[in-house]
């Protein structure tokens, strides 16, 4: 029999998958983002529990590293990749055609399958670059997430919602994010911005190595972003996660969702869906930013397209829908 091959994308912080049922022959590959964000972790996560009844299913997962939420939903677009992890408001621009989807259009194929964790707008700064609010980064050398990113579509829309270009910055960077930390410390840059879960790997490393403070991103005008756009949400990153951020962080953020196209066979979603969410506390084990999920909030968070047949048939099954 001819193996079919299906490939999944894993949008903003790095990784890709593969899956082959029994039935059909089919391999997935899971792309994620940067290797020290939380895309990466929690891609490897879903495949280990794919792989647990691999020889049931006949589904195998293997992880790589991608461009991030933009890059993702567009390779999807194109046929290049059939799942992936999207920010939600990269989810909701792409399916509207919107943003930096205006110019292809609206992707009306794209589908959810289901969110995971909750990503928020983290913007650290070295200590001595004086920057405590998110209008201090005016004259800065600030990284502003790398092309095709997640954490770069967000900074445009946020920065544009503050009436600024990134004229108004000293240096807009966009280096990848593992290479963020050590240009901070070195002084290269004076502060970074990420869309990350948390704890995540690379604000631990950068405030591990030189004294650095989280900034906060508020005010009327974000207020008012959060307002306008369904996707967006207030978050706090907790005090004491981070050296030198000894009290919580007041930011906003979206969530980190599980995506697909309607040309993703249904079964090959169910069995996806299933490993999961029949080994739910075993996955919310895997990464600290992910013990807070509910089933029904990764559901209900996942909605800026709609839900993927393969998935609705299983959330019918188990009485979730």
């Amino acid at each position: 029999m001819a193996l079919k091959k299906i490939i999944l994308g894993m949008a903003v912080i790095g990784c890709a998958t593969t899956l082959s049922t029994a039935n059909a022959g089919e391999f997935i590959t899971l792309g994620t983002g940067g290797v020290t964000g939380v895309y990466y972790p929690v891609g490897g996560a879903i495949c280990r529990l794919v792989n647990k009844n691999k020889d049931q299913h006949g589904v195998r997962c293997t992880v790589e590293s991608t461009g991030g939420s933009v890059y993702n939903v567009n390779t999807i677009r194109s046929g290049e990749l059939d799942v992936a992890i999207a920010q939600s408001d990269v989810q909701w621009l792409a399916h509207n055609g919107k943003g930096k989807f205006e110019k292809a259009g609206p992707f009306k194929g794209l589908r959810s399958v289901f969110a995971v964790h909750p990503e928020a707008v983290t913007i650290m700064a070295r200590k001595d670059a004086n920057i405590r609010h998110i209008k201090d980064l005016v004259g800065k050398r600030v990284n502003i997430g790398n092309p095709g990113s997640g954490t770069e579509a967000i900074w445009s829309v946020m920065w544009d919602a503050l009436g600024k270009t990134n004229k108004d910055l000293a240096l807009a960077a966009q280096m990848k994010s593992s290479e963020t930390p050590a240009a901070l410390c070195d002084n290269k840059i004076d502060a970074i911005n990420w869309v990350a879960g948390h704890p995540f790997a690379g604000a631990s490393e950068a405030s591990n190595t030189c004294d650095v403070i989280m900034v906060e991103v508020s005010g009327p005008k974000i207020d008012a972003l959060v307002k306008d756009n369904a996707y967006f949400r207030y978050a706090d990153i907790p005090g004491s996660l981070y050296k030198g951020s000894p009290k919580a962080t007041k930011t906003f953020g979206v969530g980190a969702v599980f995506v697909t196209s309607t040309q993703t066979p249904s079964k090959t979603v169910y069995e996806l869906t299933k490993a999961v969410f029949e080994n739910f506390d075993a996955f919310k084990k895997l990464h600290p930013a992910l013990s807070h999920l509910t089933k029904k909030e990764m559901i209900s968070n996942a909605m800026s397209s709609p839900l993927h047949e393969g998935a609705i048939k299983y959330y019918k099954e188990v009485g979730l829908m």
